[in-house]
């Protein structure tokens, strides 16, 4: 992921990060390409915007990106879903 932002452009808030990992979480197991993506989000994100959240995601092995689509790949171990289903 750059560094650097292109003039006039930001970077994600933590809420919209939170929405597109719950989309994509939701729809475990299905490739989704990015038009699916944006229907399926409950408020409409940039597009630039949506690429680095991917970027993101990516990164962190949460999701993998692939000719089929994205797909949501993050598993919790048993003592960290534990915990946040205490939260």
């Amino acid at each position: 992921m750059e560094k650097e932002t292109k003039a006039g452009m930001h970077s994600p808030t933590l809420n919209t990060i939170m929405m597109v990992e719950a989309v994509l979480e939701d729809n475990e197991g299905t490739f989704l390409t990015i038009p699916d993506l944006k229907k399926k989000l409950p408020k409409q994100v940039n597009h630039y915007t949506l690429m680095q959240i991917l970027a993101y995601l990516e990164e962190s092995n949460k999701i993998s990106v692939s000719l089929k689509g994205i797909t949501w790949v993050h598993q919790l171990t048993g003592k960290m879903k534990r915990n946040a289903e205490r939260t």
